[in-house]
């Protein structure tokens, strides 16, 4: 590919841009820990919305999206697609619950929640697990759609991008803390949506594609086009959306969609100014994330399939491409070849700023970590607050060489996912119900995080005598087992060990103010002592809670497909879409002042 002197233009003003920002906050963001990673806790609900939204919107998404939707069809993003039950969730009952908290990090609840060495080990383990492995694994992810993305448009080699992508972004990270993150975001998210739209047209309005009508009539196409798996399809039924609404949603961690929120999206509610703005900021990015975002990418797979039907063809048209880098993914990239000078410039511009918005919050997440959880915690409590910020920004290029590094190792954005997604299989239902269960505690956790390990190793390593048409056990089966077995180990150890002490439990139900159902004991226990803890107010707050979940789900959904029903040119089916997604909009409106004069 050609870049013009116009299209380079557009690029250094975007690198620009970013970069000023970066450096104007800098001496702000590097006050103290707190504006480092939080700035200061006085962030508005819109900006850390779209701050959310931009983080999610990383450089392998499309190639994400593009994989599923070419292997899968449109349906196949139901993998996904079920984690707005889990964002929902978190809008409506835990983004008050962890704002209230007022923690630096989600790893710092484990010390309000749990005691003892076992809750400090807890804190340690997962701030180098999460902060380190898991993150730098994420990572990895949005570094090889880089290196696709920077091969194919730019011809460069895996080693040029991870330098130039690396340095260029480390270092608006490293200077720009959490304030620059967040309001480059919002410029992020801007420049990538309208790439990704323009991309969209452009693709579907090639010679070779015919424009909408034709590519939708396109037999190729029309199999991929379903809002729902072949029912007649049994494996694929499960594996696409049975799964995934039954079980995965609930119980598997992933970042950005943690069961009762977490990670980055935690990082944000903490920042907000208060309990509102962090339930209006988890409520307008879930649906700008599920309903809004996806279909421009959605529109580009599609039409892919048209350009190239198959691995072959992409291998042809890019031979420069090692064959260990080919894969539907690549598929993405591949259209955005056929854009015209200008509007290439601007849809890489889209593509760096969605590499450089979730690059730079997972370095500043994972540093935050490493600092707070286990540097200031464990190793060093008398440091400094300057000292801290230093330690920041060492943790934040380490963070950057380590993802550069594993990136060259992994093939396709499919391959990372599921392997997250496994790992984390069975812990979800804990980060759910350590909130409402008095129960639970610091030995649970751990229980769970090794069993789903070990689990998911032990079934990947026999994956092809367990799992399959002539196996034990039909695929789809393989998370389900992980997340059984993981469940009935945590609960078992969890019964038969004690239970935080009644000091710790008690000071976290008064602070936070969960329901009392899953609390009577420790609310019992502290009434025998003279202390009252019941407030019926939390209790009428979780119901209206989950009605709203419920409300909120439908709302979302209603948009997804009544745009899809438009995009299909279902003009009935997208009406009556969308007159449910206003009667929903009108009562969670009618809703909204109970929710809010509970929080």
């Amino acid at each position: 590919m050609q870049l013009t002197t116009l299209d380079y233009l557009i690029i250094f003003i975007f690198f620009g841009i970013t970069l000023t920002i970066g450096i104007i906050v800098s001496k702000k963001s590097s006050k103290n820990t707190e504006e480092y990673f939080l700035s200061g806790r006085n962030m508005p609900w819109w900006l850390l919305g779209f701050s959310m939204v931009a983080t999610t919107f990383a450089a392998d998404t499309p190639l994400f999206v593009a994989d599923v939707v070419r292997q899968n069809g449109v349906s196949g993003n139901w993998v996904w697609w079920t984690f707005l039950l889990t964002g929902m969730l978190t809008v409506f009952i835990y983004a008050r619950l962890w704002r209230r908290s007022n923690v630096k990090t989600d790893l710092e609840f484990y010390e309000l929640r749990y005691s003892g060495k076992v809750a400090q080990f807890l804190r340690g383990f997962r701030a180098i697990y999460l902060g380190l492995i898991f993150n730098v694994l994420v990572m990895s992810a949005v570094m090889l759609a880089a290196i696709k993305i920077g091969g194919i448009m730019l011809g460069l080699e895996a080693w040029e991008i991870v330098i130039y992508a690396g340095i260029i972004t480390v270092i608006f990270s490293a200077i720009g803390g959490f304030r620059g993150v967040v309001y480059t975001d919002f410029i992020l998210f801007i420049v990538a949506m309208i790439g990704a739209i323009a991309a969209a047209y452009y693709a579907v309005n090639l010679p070779e594609v015919g424009g909408l009508k034709q590519l939708l009539n396109n037999e190729a196409v029309q199999s991929k086009m379903a809002f729902l798996p072949d029912f007649s399809n049994k494996e694929l039924l499960m594996s696409l959306l049975i799964i995934p609404l039954a079980v995965q949603w609930w119980s598997a961690w992933y970042p950005g969609a943690e069961p009762g929120g977490g990670g980055y999206i935690a990082q944000r509610m903490l920042a907000a100014k208060d309990e509102k703005n962090a339930v209006g900021a988890t409520f307008f990015f879930n649906i700008m994330h599920y309903a809004i975002r996806p279909w421009p990418w959605i529109l580009v797979a599609l039409a892919s399939i048209v350009v190239f039907p198959n691995l072959e063809s992409l291998h042809q048209a890019f031979p420069n491409i090692p064959m260990d880098k080919i894969g539907h993914d690549l598929a993405y990239p591949a259209m955005l070849n056929f854009l015209p000078a200008g509007l290439i410039g601007l849809v890489i511009s889209s593509l760096i700023a969605a590499f450089m918005s979730t690059i730079s919050t997972h370095l500043n997440w994972g540093s935050s970590y490493i600092v707070n959880d286990f540097y200031k915690r464990f190793v060093k409590p008398e440091a400094s607050e300057k000292e801290q910020v230093w330690v920041a920004k060492i943790s934040t290029v380490l963070l950057m060489i380590l993802s550069s590094l594993l990136a060259l190792s992994f093939s396709n954005a499919l391959q990372i996912f599921d392997t997250i997604i496994a790992f984390g299989a069975g812990t979800g239902l804990i980060f759910i119900l350590r909130w409402f269960w008095w129960r639970i505690n610091a030995w649970s956790e751990i229980t769970a995080m090794i069993v789903s390990g070990i689990v998911s190793i032990s079934l990947n390593k026999y994956q092809e005598i367990l799992f399959g048409a002539d196996a034990t056990f039909p695929a789809w089966s393989k998370f389900p087992i992980i997340v059984l077995i993981t469940t009935i180990a945590w609960v078992i150890v969890t019964l038969l060990t004690k239970p935080e002490d009644a000091e710790t439990l008690e000071k976290f139900y008064e602070k936070i103010q969960p329901a009392s159902y899953g609390w009577k004991p420790v609310i019992n226990k502290a009434r025998q002592k003279g202390k009252n803890l019941f407030n019926p107010n939390v209790d009428r707050s979780l119901s209206f809670g989950i009605l709203a979940m419920v409300i909120g789900t439908i709302l979302v959904y209603a948009i997804l497909f009544g745009i899809g029903n438009l995009i299909y040119a279902k003009n009935l089916y997208a009406a009556i879409l969308f007159a449910i997604a206003l009667l929903c909009s009108v009562i969670l409106t009618k809703m909204w002042p109970k929710i809010k004069g509970n929080l």
